[in-house]
């Protein structure tokens, strides 16, 4: 079974950086798109950064310039580099991977905390 790990979360003041890891195990094969969303309480989950395994990504207009997604096939994990972080960042960020196809299917990472102070 798929098991999606992030790491790299934490509490930083307004204008650090962190990276944010996501570990894919199990069976990985033939993930298309890996990416990362966020959600904060009472809002809905939105889409961070994605990246396909053409290497095509997509970024929202709010972290586009300051977050940079990467992925690494043979390791199977994700990346999301993160810069100039802002409080309206602080979010609970989850690690989403996609395998299309006749067996397609979701997968997602429990979450990991991060929180910008100004």
């Amino acid at each position: 079974q798929v098991q999606l790990v992030e790491s790299g979360g934490g509490l930083v003041q307004a204008g650090g950086s962190l990276r944010l890891s996501c570990a894919a195990s199990g069976s990985t094969f033939s993930f298309n798109v890996m990416g990362w969303y966020r959600q904060a309480p009472g809002k809905q989950r939105e889409l961070v950064a994605g990246i396909s395994n053409g290497g095509s990504t997509n970024y929202p207009d709010s972290v586009k310039g300051r977050f940079t997604i990467s992925r690494d096939n043979a390791k199977n994990t994700v990346y999301l580099q993160m810069n100039s972080l802002k409080p309206e960042d602080t979010d609970v960020y989850y690690c989403y991977a996609a395998r299309w196809g006749a067996a397609a299917r979701d997968y997602w990472g429990q979450g990991t905390q991060v929180t910008v102070s100004s």
